[in-house]
């Protein structure tokens, strides 16, 4: 039996590109560890995100691949991830750990901000990363409710230990001021809050922080664009005008404070009636894919409007756990994997954010 070439192993190898890079795995590195014995074949293939979408066909594509060389009998692949950390912004101090920031954000409340981001961090958590939730709405806090936590968190030497539900570190003014006792603050006591949640909470290491924003365009956001090098931000809408025209004076104002749009989520996008099982645009259609087209972004994904959603935020179970056979729980999961495709394009590409086709 012929020895297999290596030289040959990585030229086969060089054929299989990444749909979202458009490079092929040998010159982005993915390729760790090539170990050749007689016809046997063993490397690590090092994707920049656990939540890839397409991992299963680069797997198969590579393991096709190899045995097309001369002398290969056998391949052994082994799926690893390293989430790259995001380009940084100038002077803004990162967080120890932390390697991507993602603001999820709207230009106003009752859209569902609050359930993408739980959702979005979950699901994260789901396809192996290591996630954080930061809750910013100072003014209604409701991530504790959706996860199930409400008890304060603890303090060591200097640092707040955030809590930790559903395989994410949590942590949310909600927790420090429980009850129905209403925040009367003005813009500086809210920057040294933001502050405080980004660089006095014991995050350690992770892949992705997901920060739930407040409504609107205020304070709080030119805080967090101030501070901290965010790697991109979501924006969520329902259909509706009135959100949609919200939603796009958000978008102007990252695009001031130079932070990427990753693209736009349309949250209550359809009914399903269980009588007629056809869809029902209650909020009319449509509008989340117009956002993108307007704005030259991408269309992360479409949740349909159920009432497990909201029980699911009420129980604190988010529904990619509590119901994951669920069109709502796959759509989330769609969103993450979209999500984490457009911040690892980003890190490896130096910052620009091609618009791709998301799918629905």
């Amino acid at each position: 039996m012929a020895n297999v070439n290596e030289e040959a192993v990585f030229a086969a190898l060089s054929t299989v590109k990444d749909p979202d890079l458009h490079r092929d795995i040998v010159a982005l590195n993915f390729i760790r560890d090539m170990e050749i014995r007689g016809g046997q074949v063993k490397f690590r293939l090092v994707l920049t995100t656990p939540a890839c979408p397409v991992k299963e066909k680069l797997q198969e594509a590579a393991r096709e691949a190899v045995l097309g060389v001369p002398g290969v009998e056998g391949v052994d692949i082994k799926m690893e991830a390293e989430v790259p950390k995001g380009r940084g912004m100038g002077d803004k101090q990162s967080i120890p750990g932390v390697r991507n920031i993602v603001a999820v954000s709207s230009g106003k409340g009752g859209v569902g901000k609050s359930t993408v981001a739980v959702n979005l961090a979950v699901a994260l958590a789901l396809r192996g990363a290591r996630v954080g939730l930061l809750d910013t709405d100072v003014y209604g806090p409701n991530v504790p409710i959706m996860i199930g936590l409400t008890k304060e968190p603890v303090i060591r030497g200097q640092k707040i230990l955030p809590h930790e539900a559903h395989s994410i570190k949590v942590m949310s003014l909600g927790f420090l001021n429980p009850g129905d006792k209403p925040v009367i603050w003005r813009g500086p006591m809210l920057h040294t809050l933001v502050r405080q949640f980004l660089y006095d909470v014991e995050w350690g290491e992770l892949d992705y922080l997901v920060i739930d924003m407040p409504p609107g365009t205020g304070d709080a956001q030119l805080s967090l664009a101030q501070l901290a090098p965010v790697q991109g931000a979501v924006l969520v809408t329902t259909p509706q005008e009135v959100a949609m025209a919200d939603v796009r004076k958000a978008f102007n104002m990252f695009e001031q404070v130079h932070i990427p749009v990753l693209g736009i989520v349309e949250n209550m996008s359809y009914f399903v009636c269980s009588n007629c099982s056809e869809r029902h645009y209650i909020f009319g259609s449509g509008g989340g894919e117009e956002l993108a087209n307007r704005f030259r972004t991408n269309l992360l994904g479409r949740i349909p409007l159920s009432t497990n959603v909201r029980e699911s935020g009420d129980n604190g179970v988010p529904v990619v756990i509590g119901e994951p056979d669920s069109p709502q729980a796959e759509a989330f999961m769609h969103i993450a994997d979209n999500v984490a495709a457009q911040l690892s394009i980003a890190a490896m590409k130096g910052g620009g954010l091609p618009v791709i086709n998301m799918g629905d």
